[in-house]
Protein backbone atom coordinates (compact mmCIF):
# COMPACT_ATOMS: atom_id res chain seq x y z
CA UNK A 1 0.00 0.00 0.00
CA UNK A 2 2.82 2.61 0.98
CA UNK A 3 5.59 2.49 -1.78
CA UNK A 4 9.47 2.91 -0.59
CA UNK A 5 9.16 6.65 -2.42
CA UNK A 6 6.84 7.62 0.55
CA UNK A 7 8.42 6.03 3.00
CA UNK A 8 11.25 7.79 2.31
CA UNK A 9 9.84 10.87 2.30
CA UNK A 10 7.94 10.25 5.54
CA UNK A 11 11.31 9.51 6.72
CA UNK A 12 12.87 13.00 5.58
CA UNK A 13 10.08 14.91 7.47
CA UNK A 14 10.79 13.73 10.36
CA UNK A 15 14.41 13.46 10.43
CA UNK A 16 13.78 17.49 9.61
CA UNK A 17 11.48 18.05 12.09
CA UNK A 18 12.91 16.64 14.60
CA UNK A 19 16.12 18.73 14.03
CA UNK A 20 14.27 21.59 13.96
CA UNK A 21 12.87 20.98 16.99
CA UNK A 22 16.46 20.62 18.36
CA UNK A 23 17.67 23.86 16.55
CA UNK A 24 14.60 25.75 18.39
CA UNK A 25 15.92 25.13 21.76
CA UNK A 26 19.71 25.51 20.88
CA UNK A 27 21.54 28.59 23.13
CA UNK A 28 23.78 29.45 19.93
CA UNK A 29 20.81 29.45 17.67
CA UNK A 30 18.51 31.50 19.73
CA UNK A 31 21.60 34.44 20.54
CA UNK A 32 21.52 34.82 16.55
CA UNK A 33 18.56 36.56 15.99
CA UNK A 34 19.20 35.96 12.07
CA UNK A 35 19.65 32.19 12.19
CA UNK A 36 16.83 31.89 14.70
CA UNK A 37 14.50 33.52 12.46
CA UNK A 38 15.38 31.54 9.48
CA UNK A 39 15.02 28.07 11.55
CA UNK A 40 11.59 29.79 13.43
CA UNK A 41 10.52 30.31 9.30
CA UNK A 42 11.21 26.77 8.23
CA UNK A 43 9.76 24.97 11.13
CA UNK A 44 6.34 26.99 11.03
CA UNK A 45 6.23 25.52 7.15
CA UNK A 46 7.69 22.06 7.96
CA UNK A 47 5.07 21.57 11.27
CA UNK A 48 1.74 20.85 9.16
CA UNK A 49 3.71 17.87 7.38
CA UNK A 50 4.90 16.96 10.90
CA UNK A 51 1.96 16.49 13.14
CA UNK A 52 0.24 14.61 9.44
CA UNK A 53 3.01 12.49 9.37
CA UNK A 54 2.60 11.80 13.36
CA UNK A 55 -0.74 10.88 12.73
CA UNK A 56 0.17 9.04 9.85
CA UNK A 57 3.22 6.56 11.43
CA UNK A 58 0.81 6.21 14.36
CA UNK A 59 -2.31 5.17 12.91
CA UNK A 60 0.10 2.83 10.89
CA UNK A 61 1.88 1.40 13.61
CA UNK A 62 -2.40 0.93 15.29
CA UNK A 63 -3.33 -0.96 12.08
CA UNK A 64 -0.33 -3.37 11.56
CA UNK A 65 -0.64 -4.19 15.85
CA UNK A 66 -4.13 -4.65 14.95
CA UNK A 67 -3.74 -7.21 12.11
CA UNK A 68 -1.28 -9.10 14.36
CA UNK A 69 -3.47 -9.74 17.61
CA UNK A 70 -6.54 -10.42 14.78
CA UNK A 71 -4.39 -13.01 13.57
CA UNK A 72 -4.02 -14.49 17.21
CA UNK A 73 -7.29 -14.00 18.97
CA UNK A 74 -9.10 -14.36 15.74
CA UNK A 75 -11.92 -12.03 16.83
CA UNK A 76 -12.29 -8.78 18.38
CA UNK A 77 -14.82 -5.81 17.01
CA UNK A 78 -12.58 -2.96 18.13
CA UNK A 79 -9.51 -4.21 16.30
CA UNK A 80 -11.70 -5.23 13.38
CA UNK A 81 -12.76 -1.67 13.08
CA UNK A 82 -9.36 -0.01 13.52
CA UNK A 83 -8.52 -2.85 10.59
CA UNK A 84 -11.28 -1.71 8.19
CA UNK A 85 -11.09 2.20 8.67
CA UNK A 86 -7.27 2.68 8.62
CA UNK A 87 -6.73 1.92 5.39
CA UNK A 88 -8.88 4.76 3.92
CA UNK A 89 -7.74 7.33 6.71
CA UNK A 90 -3.59 6.49 5.98
CA UNK A 91 -4.36 7.11 2.37
CA UNK A 92 -5.91 10.30 2.83
CA UNK A 93 -3.10 11.32 4.99
CA UNK A 94 -0.81 10.05 2.44
CA UNK A 95 -1.98 12.44 0.04
CA UNK A 96 -2.56 15.21 2.54
CA UNK A 97 1.64 14.49 3.44
CA UNK A 98 2.13 14.83 -0.42
CA UNK A 99 -0.05 18.13 -0.75
CA UNK A 100 2.23 19.82 2.11
CA UNK A 101 5.20 18.60 0.51
CA UNK A 102 4.81 20.03 -2.74
CA UNK A 103 7.05 22.86 -3.57
CA UNK A 104 6.15 26.25 -2.46
CA UNK A 105 6.22 29.24 -4.50
CA UNK A 106 9.36 31.01 -3.92
CA UNK A 107 7.71 34.32 -3.75
CA UNK A 108 5.24 33.46 -1.50
CA UNK A 109 6.66 34.57 1.73
CA UNK A 110 7.41 38.20 -0.13
CA UNK A 111 5.75 41.78 0.51
CA UNK A 112 3.72 42.77 -2.84
CA UNK A 113 2.87 45.77 -4.43
CA UNK A 114 -0.51 45.76 -5.74
CA UNK A 115 -1.73 48.27 -9.11
CA UNK A 116 -5.03 49.25 -9.38
CA UNK A 117 -6.37 50.12 -12.84
CA UNK A 118 -9.62 51.01 -13.88
CA UNK A 119 -10.63 49.49 -16.89
CA UNK A 120 -13.62 49.53 -19.18
CA UNK A 121 -16.83 51.39 -18.32
CA UNK A 122 -15.69 55.35 -17.43
CA UNK A 123 -16.81 56.79 -14.44
CA UNK A 124 -18.35 53.59 -13.39
CA UNK A 125 -14.86 51.75 -13.72
CA UNK A 126 -13.26 54.19 -11.78
CA UNK A 127 -15.37 53.92 -8.82
CA UNK A 128 -15.25 49.73 -9.37
CA UNK A 129 -11.23 50.70 -8.67
CA UNK A 130 -11.93 52.39 -5.32
CA UNK A 131 -14.14 49.62 -4.28
CA UNK A 132 -11.51 47.02 -4.67
CA UNK A 133 -8.74 49.33 -3.39
CA UNK A 134 -11.01 49.51 -0.03
CA UNK A 135 -11.68 45.41 -0.16
CA UNK A 136 -8.04 44.63 -0.91
CA UNK A 137 -6.80 47.33 2.04
CA UNK A 138 -9.24 45.99 4.33
CA UNK A 139 -8.63 42.44 3.78
CA UNK A 140 -4.68 43.26 4.05
CA UNK A 141 -5.85 44.66 7.63
CA UNK A 142 -7.69 41.34 8.44
CA UNK A 143 -4.82 39.36 7.76
CA UNK A 144 -2.30 41.72 9.85
CA UNK A 145 -0.30 43.06 6.72
CA UNK A 146 0.43 46.64 7.19
CA UNK A 147 -0.50 48.89 3.94
CA UNK A 148 1.53 51.84 2.40
CA UNK A 149 0.20 53.88 -0.73
CA UNK A 150 2.92 54.22 -3.64
CA UNK A 151 1.25 56.40 -5.87
CA UNK A 152 -3.04 57.62 -6.79
CA UNK A 153 -4.19 58.84 -9.25
CA UNK A 154 -7.66 59.95 -7.85
CA UNK A 155 -10.88 60.06 -10.33
CA UNK A 156 -13.26 63.42 -10.35
CA UNK A 157 -16.27 60.87 -9.46
CA UNK A 158 -14.80 59.36 -6.91
CA UNK A 159 -12.43 55.84 -6.85
CA UNK A 160 -9.59 56.34 -8.85
CA UNK A 161 -7.90 55.90 -12.20
CA UNK A 162 -5.53 54.29 -11.14
CA UNK A 163 -3.83 53.29 -7.56
CA UNK A 164 -0.62 52.13 -6.35
CA UNK A 165 0.04 50.40 -2.77
CA UNK A 166 2.15 48.07 -1.04
CA UNK A 167 1.09 44.97 1.34
CA UNK A 168 3.74 44.40 3.78
CA UNK A 169 4.30 41.16 6.28
CA UNK A 170 5.22 37.59 5.80
CA UNK A 171 3.49 35.61 3.18
CA UNK A 172 1.80 38.50 1.33
CA UNK A 173 2.39 37.16 -2.19
CA UNK A 174 1.02 34.29 -0.86
CA UNK A 175 -2.28 35.78 -0.33
CA UNK A 176 -2.65 38.77 -2.51
CA UNK A 177 -1.17 36.83 -5.65
CA UNK A 178 -4.62 35.13 -6.01
CA UNK A 179 -5.77 38.59 -6.96
CA UNK A 180 -4.25 39.53 -10.17
CA UNK A 181 -6.32 39.98 -12.96
CA UNK A 182 -9.37 41.25 -14.74
CA UNK A 183 -12.28 41.77 -11.63
CA UNK A 184 -15.56 42.72 -13.68
CA UNK A 185 -18.44 44.32 -11.97
CA UNK A 186 -22.35 44.29 -12.69
CA UNK A 187 -24.35 46.67 -11.18
CA UNK A 188 -26.56 49.97 -11.44
CA UNK A 189 -24.91 53.48 -11.47
CA UNK A 190 -26.46 56.09 -9.46
CA UNK A 191 -26.18 58.27 -12.80
CA UNK A 192 -28.63 55.67 -14.66
CA UNK A 193 -31.80 56.54 -14.65
CA UNK A 194 -33.66 54.04 -16.79
CA UNK A 195 -32.14 51.42 -14.04
CA UNK A 196 -30.03 49.43 -16.94
CA UNK A 197 -27.27 47.35 -15.12
CA UNK A 198 -23.59 48.44 -16.52
CA UNK A 199 -20.55 45.98 -16.76
CA UNK A 200 -17.47 48.14 -15.78
CA UNK A 201 -14.11 46.33 -15.09
CA UNK A 202 -10.69 47.33 -13.16
CA UNK A 203 -7.31 44.97 -13.33
CA UNK A 204 -5.38 44.36 -10.70
CA UNK A 205 -1.35 43.37 -10.89
CA UNK A 206 0.29 41.63 -7.77
CA UNK A 207 3.76 42.19 -7.76
CA UNK A 208 6.20 40.34 -5.47
CA UNK A 209 8.53 43.12 -4.44
CA UNK A 210 11.41 42.49 -5.15
CA UNK A 211 15.12 43.43 -3.46
CA UNK A 212 17.78 45.39 -4.78
CA UNK A 213 20.18 41.81 -5.09
CA UNK A 214 17.32 40.20 -6.72
CA UNK A 215 17.08 42.49 -9.79
CA UNK A 216 20.34 44.17 -10.75
CA UNK A 217 19.69 47.63 -12.15
CA UNK A 218 22.40 49.37 -14.25
CA UNK A 219 22.01 52.64 -13.08
CA UNK A 220 23.46 53.13 -17.26
CA UNK A 221 20.03 51.67 -18.66
CA UNK A 222 17.92 54.34 -17.13
CA UNK A 223 16.77 57.32 -18.39
CA UNK A 224 15.10 59.46 -15.45
CA UNK A 225 13.47 62.40 -16.10
CA UNK A 226 11.83 65.19 -13.36
CA UNK A 227 9.08 67.45 -13.96
CA UNK A 228 6.62 69.59 -11.92
CA UNK A 229 3.26 67.65 -9.92
CA UNK A 230 0.33 67.97 -11.38
CA UNK A 231 -3.01 67.59 -9.03
CA UNK A 232 -6.32 67.13 -11.12
CA UNK A 233 -7.09 69.38 -14.17
CA UNK A 234 -3.85 69.76 -14.90
CA UNK A 235 -3.09 72.22 -12.03
CA UNK A 236 0.54 72.07 -10.48
CA UNK A 237 0.46 71.29 -6.77
CA UNK A 238 4.13 71.63 -6.63
CA UNK A 239 6.07 74.44 -7.86
CA UNK A 240 9.59 72.49 -8.00
CA UNK A 241 9.92 69.48 -10.28
CA UNK A 242 9.76 66.81 -7.56
CA UNK A 243 7.86 64.45 -9.60
CA UNK A 244 10.34 61.95 -11.25
CA UNK A 245 9.68 59.69 -14.33
CA UNK A 246 12.39 56.59 -14.93
CA UNK A 247 12.17 54.45 -18.24
CA UNK A 248 14.38 50.84 -18.27
CA UNK A 249 15.30 51.35 -21.60
CA UNK A 250 16.42 47.41 -22.64
CA UNK A 251 12.79 46.81 -21.51
CA UNK A 252 11.00 50.11 -22.20
CA UNK A 253 9.19 49.50 -18.90
CA UNK A 254 8.48 53.22 -17.53
CA UNK A 255 7.34 54.39 -14.13
CA UNK A 256 6.24 57.30 -12.84
CA UNK A 257 5.90 58.94 -9.07
CA UNK A 258 4.32 62.18 -8.13
CA UNK A 259 2.54 61.79 -4.73
CA UNK A 260 6.04 62.83 -2.69
CA UNK A 261 7.17 66.78 -2.13
CA UNK A 262 10.84 65.34 -2.23
CA UNK A 263 12.62 64.29 -5.49
CA UNK A 264 14.56 61.73 -3.44
CA UNK A 265 11.13 60.10 -2.59
CA UNK A 266 9.67 59.66 -5.67
CA UNK A 267 13.05 58.18 -7.16
CA UNK A 268 13.15 55.53 -4.11
CA UNK A 269 9.35 55.06 -4.76
CA UNK A 270 9.78 54.70 -8.26
CA UNK A 271 12.65 52.11 -8.35
CA UNK A 272 10.80 49.88 -6.19
CA UNK A 273 7.92 49.70 -8.23
CA UNK A 274 10.44 49.24 -11.43
CA UNK A 275 12.22 46.17 -9.42
CA UNK A 276 8.82 44.81 -8.83
CA UNK A 277 7.86 44.70 -12.69
CA UNK A 278 10.79 44.24 -13.82
CA UNK A 279 11.39 40.64 -11.37
CA UNK A 280 7.46 40.02 -12.83
CA UNK A 281 8.70 40.58 -16.45
CA UNK A 282 11.26 37.95 -15.16
CA UNK A 283 9.10 35.57 -13.71
CA UNK A 284 6.76 35.84 -16.90
CA UNK A 285 9.62 34.35 -19.09
CA UNK A 286 10.17 31.42 -16.74
CA UNK A 287 6.55 30.82 -16.71
CA UNK A 288 6.22 30.55 -20.11
CA UNK A 289 9.18 28.26 -20.84
CA UNK A 290 7.50 25.49 -18.41
CA UNK A 291 3.61 26.20 -19.13
CA UNK A 292 4.14 23.84 -21.95
CA UNK A 293 4.85 20.89 -19.78
CA UNK A 294 2.84 22.26 -16.55
CA UNK A 295 0.31 24.52 -15.55
CA UNK A 296 1.88 25.36 -12.11
CA UNK A 297 -0.16 28.66 -11.23
CA UNK A 298 -4.13 28.98 -11.16
CA UNK A 299 -5.04 30.59 -14.50
CA UNK A 300 -2.05 31.88 -16.55
CA UNK A 301 -1.81 35.36 -14.49
CA UNK A 302 -2.34 37.51 -17.65
CA UNK A 303 -4.42 40.57 -16.91
CA UNK A 304 -6.59 40.26 -19.53
CA UNK A 305 -7.88 37.39 -17.89
CA UNK A 306 -11.21 37.99 -16.17
CA UNK A 307 -10.82 36.29 -12.87
CA UNK A 308 -14.09 37.54 -11.03
CA UNK A 309 -17.49 38.99 -11.23
CA UNK A 310 -19.15 41.15 -8.33
CA UNK A 311 -22.95 40.94 -9.76
CA UNK A 312 -24.43 43.61 -7.47
CA UNK A 313 -28.42 42.64 -8.79
CA UNK A 314 -27.68 39.45 -7.56
CA UNK A 315 -25.72 40.26 -4.53
CA UNK A 316 -23.11 37.31 -5.18
CA UNK A 317 -19.28 37.09 -6.36
CA UNK A 318 -18.29 34.50 -8.74
CA UNK A 319 -14.36 33.21 -9.02
CA UNK A 320 -13.99 31.81 -13.07
CA UNK A 321 -10.77 29.75 -12.27
CA UNK A 322 -12.30 27.60 -9.97
CA UNK A 323 -16.12 28.41 -10.55
CA UNK A 324 -16.82 29.08 -7.11
CA UNK A 325 -19.92 31.76 -5.87
CA UNK A 326 -20.53 33.31 -2.76
CA UNK A 327 -23.31 35.08 -1.67
CA UNK A 328 -22.23 37.60 0.27
CA UNK A 329 -20.91 40.21 -1.60
CA UNK A 330 -21.12 43.08 1.09
CA UNK A 331 -18.63 40.92 3.37
CA UNK A 332 -16.63 40.20 0.02
CA UNK A 333 -16.22 44.19 -0.66
CA UNK A 334 -15.47 44.46 3.02
CA UNK A 335 -12.26 42.48 2.73
CA UNK A 336 -13.77 39.06 3.81
CA UNK A 337 -11.55 37.32 1.03
CA UNK A 338 -9.99 34.21 2.66
CA UNK A 339 -13.15 31.08 1.13
CA UNK A 340 -11.55 32.29 -1.98
CA UNK A 341 -8.23 32.27 -1.29
CA UNK A 342 -8.21 29.23 0.72
CA UNK A 343 -10.05 27.40 -2.73
CA UNK A 344 -7.32 29.01 -4.98
CA UNK A 345 -4.82 28.02 -2.61
CA UNK A 346 -5.93 24.33 -2.95
CA UNK A 347 -6.51 24.38 -6.32
CA UNK A 348 -2.57 25.54 -6.77
CA UNK A 349 -1.58 22.80 -4.59
CA UNK A 350 -3.52 20.21 -6.93
CA UNK A 351 -1.88 21.36 -10.06
CA UNK A 352 1.88 21.35 -8.83
CA UNK A 353 1.17 17.78 -6.93
CA UNK A 354 -0.45 16.82 -10.23
CA UNK A 355 2.90 18.42 -12.08
CA UNK A 356 5.63 17.00 -9.65
CA UNK A 357 3.81 13.63 -10.06
CA UNK A 358 4.03 13.76 -14.00
CA UNK A 359 7.70 15.24 -13.41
Amino acid sequence: MFGVVFESLVEQIETRFAELERLMSDPEVIGDRERYAEVGREYRELQPAGSLVAEWRTLKDDLEGARELLAEDGDDPELRKVVEDAPARLEALEDEIRLTMVERDPNDSKNVLVEIRAGTGGDEAALFAGDLHKMLSRYAEERGFSTETLSQSPAEVGGFKEVTFAVKGDGAYSVFKYEGGTHRVQRVPETESQGRIHTSTATVAVLPEAEEVEIEIDQNDLQIDVYRSSGPGGQSVNTTDSAVRITHRPTGVVVSMQDEKSQLQNKDKAMRVLRARLLERELAERQAKVASERRAQVGTGERSEKVRTYNFPQGRVTDHRIKLTSHNLDRVLGGDLSEFTEALAAEEKRRRLEAAAIE
